[in-house]
């Protein structure tokens, strides 16, 4: 159960020290957002969650644990695609789920939902990823149940009169949908705020080379201020954050809106801190997945050598201490917040595990990025434009021993063999170690020396003024 619920015992002790919120302090939360807003008695403050990955749905499910039985001041919902069938074989682990847990199952008899489990793991019924999540399960999250939340499948219903949109979608769908949202929105006189938790890039090189992200997807689309659109990421794992594992997260935006949601956001177990560098960490979101299907490749196709991951390590994270050189002005306070990331994605994140299936065969690239149980592999599509970015000749550099320009991408071999593996498919995973062994590969340490000791900063990159 997560902190605030009217369940909750207030002032409960946790085992790490930290003392418990009251449910008073969470209404008081509740209620500084919503004098904010300008929200008056009786008008509730309208959450809407828009996509229904596993953090999307974490994330609606957080709040509705810590503020959705104050029904009269919040409503929160989340929206998702309806018409997913769940197959026969999800559904048999799913019941395997709920039989394990007796507080799922008494849960579900006592909304007479139990049996359509039973039908649908006999094959006798066909249950869909919209109805689950009513009832608390992510068909991408399926071991971690949910609280149940208020589902609509319908956009345009779910999204009308949001106060906050929360972004779950992938990169890859943020445009689609929020030009749809945006038809939605023509009459309003005030526009919302939106948190986007999406972790993906795009390459825009027209009329000169610079990273979308999908904050700016979302600018463009809706015509909302980049005032009222802020990102929210942090090395996390979705289901372990639900299971109230400590975490941290930071929110990045304009003051007005960041410290406020920072402070309604943040639970004892959760800890929000917040930014104004909103790009930059949106970002470097994107970049750690890039290297962390690599290092997925290296783990299974060295039987999980240590010696062979830390040279990885190495590798990949001096290439992404060049490239932020590259896109920061000031890399090094990004230094913390990038490896952390990294860190957990390695050790927990989809894009390590989907580095690590087609390494084994178990995947193949024929069958996409969005992958049945795991959702979205948002570093496919960041691979193909941070190399498209890097590759471009007006933002060569000059080559530290042979003093003549060269595109970025050529001091990055690892981000390169990504390229070729994933993107062109000129070389198998197995490609992945050939790189590393590459007798001319240069020093992690001379890389990352290379970008402290020359101008490489490019603020048009990230759509900055010089």
């Amino acid at each position: 159960m997560m902190i605030g619920t009217s369940d909750a015992v207030t002032h409960n002790a946790y085992s790490n020290g930290l003392i418990q919120h009251s449910n008073d302090s969470v209404e008081e939360k509740l209620d500084e957002l919503r004098c904010l807003m300008g929200k008056t008695e009786g008008d509730p403050l309208r959450i809407v969650g828009v996509g229904a990955g596993a953090w999307g749905s974490v994330f609606a499910a957080m709040l509705q644990d810590s503020y959705g039985h104050f029904r009269e001041k919040v409503q929160i919902r989340i929206w998702r695609r309806p018409g997913r069938s769940v197959d026969r074989a999800t559904a048999e682990h799913l019941f395997e789920v709920i039989n394990s847990r007796e507080d799922v199952l008494r849960r579900l008899i006592r909304r007479c939902a139990y049996l359509k489990y039973v039908e649908a793991r006999l094959g006798d019924r066909t249950l869909y990823a919209d109805e689950l999540l009513k009832d608390g399960f992510c068909i991408n999250m399926i071991d971690t149940p949910l609280c149940p939340l208020k589902v609509v499948t319908n956009l345009q219903e779910a999204v009308w009169d949001a106060d906050i949109v929360v972004n779950g979608l992938p990169s890859t769908e943020t445009r689609v949908v929020f030009e749809e949202i945006s038809r939605y929105w023509k009459e309003r006189v005030t526009m919302p705020v939106i948190i986007s938790l999406s972790k993906g890039v795009e390459a825009e090189l027209e009329p000169e080379p610079r990273i979308i992200t999908p904050t700016q997807i979302i600018n463009r689309a809706t015509g909302v201020p980049n005032e009222n659109i802020l990102y929210l990421g942090g090395p996390n794992i979705a289901s372990e954050i639900y299971n109230n594992e400590y975490a941290n997260a930071r929110i990045c935006g304009s003051e007005k809106w960041r410290k406020p949601l920072a402070k309604f956001l943040r639970q004892p177990h959760f800890i929000v801190w917040d930014n104004g560098d909103l790009v930059t960490h949106e970002v470097m979101g994107g970049l750690k997945n890039v290297y962390a299907i690599g290092a997925g490749m290296v783990a299974a196709l060295t039987n999980e050598s240590a010696t062979s991951k830390s040279v990885y390590f190495a590798h990949c994270t001096s290439e992404m201490i060049f490239i932020t050189h590259l896109l920061a002005e000031e890399p090094e306070r990004l230094a913390g917040p990038l490896l952390a990331d990294t860190y957990v994605t390695l050790l927990k994140g989809r894009n390590a595990w989907y580095g690590q299936k087609l390494a084994k065969g178990e995947l193949t690239l024929e069958m996409g990025d969005s992958i049945k149980g795991k959702g979205m592999i948002q570093g496919v599509s960041a691979v193909k434009a941070f190399f498209e970015l890097l590759s471009q000749p007006s933002l060569s550099i000059l080559h530290p021993e042979e003093n003549e320009p060269i595109a970025p991408v050529e001091l990055c071999p690892i981000l390169k063999m990504l390229y070729r593996i994933l993107i062109i498919r000129e070389f198998p995973p197995q490609a992945i170690l050939q790189a590393l062994r590459d007798e001319t590969m240069n020093d992690p340490r001379d890389r990352i020396a290379i970008a402290q000791t020359h101008a490489f900063y490019r603020p048009s990159l990230l759509g900055q003024k010089f």
